[in-house]
């Protein structure tokens, strides 16, 4: 993807990214649910939208490694260099996405953390005052995630949205996205204006839609 690409998809909204996912049988349309922003942009002139390539984490039980890595495999296929942090193998300029098995109740990502990722705005699906350490081991670095049935590989686009949500879009669909959006969000706003006049809906599906 180029930087015009991004700076096009700014001028959108996360529901109008998953419009075009849905038209692209994306499975979920992208959508990581039940993300809360817990550490807002700083940035406040514009729509606090942040574009950027993922990198992903997994996370697996300290106790249960191999029968949880799922798609990584046992702890034998663990791609960690034993001397070094995975925080310190984050790559610069990616949104990075952590996964961990879904009944550990501990945290992935504390302060320290996000000191050194430089994090700037952080969502989660959920808090804790358990450290990783008590549960959790990072078993894994760029390897395809499955989120609840949203597919996350690295390189793919992570459009955050502190409005609407976490959507992915698959790396290789950006330029159809792009494409699809202006006709779908046209589309909506013809339907609002026919509706607010006094259309039906269904009749100003019928004919905008």
């Amino acid at each position: 993807m180029t930087s015009s690409q991004i700076t096009k998809l700014k001028e959108y909204n996360a529901c109008d990214i998953s419009d075009a996912l849905l038209k692209l049988q994306v499975p979920n349309s992208g959508f990581l649910s039940d993300l809360v922003l817990r550490s807002p942009p700083p940035n406040s002139q514009d729509t606090g939208i942040i574009i950027a390539p993922a990198s992903t984490v997994t996370f697996v039980s300290k106790s249960h490694h191999a029968a949880q890595a799922g798609d990584v495999g046992s702890e034998s296929e663990s791609n960690i260099p034993k001397d070094k942090h995975w925080v310190d193998l984050c790559v610069p300029g990616s949104i990075v996405v952590m996964s961990q098995p879904p009944a550990q109740k501990c945290a992935v990502l504390g302060g320290i953390m996000g000191v050194r990722m430089g994090v700037l705005g952080v969502w989660s699906q959920g808090t804790s005052t358990v450290g990783a350490g008590a549960e959790a081991k990072p078993h894994a670095l760029q390897t395809t995630l499955d989120i609840e049935g949203t597919k996350v590989t690295p390189g793919d686009l992570v459009f955050s949205d502190p409005s609407n949500g976490v959507v992915v879009i698959p790396k290789e669909k950006v330029g159809d996205v792009l494409d699809l959006l202006p006709g779908l969000v046209g589309a909506d706003e013809r339907v609002k204006e026919a509706v607010e006049g006094g259309m039906d809906v269904k009749e100003a599906f019928e004919r905008f839609r």
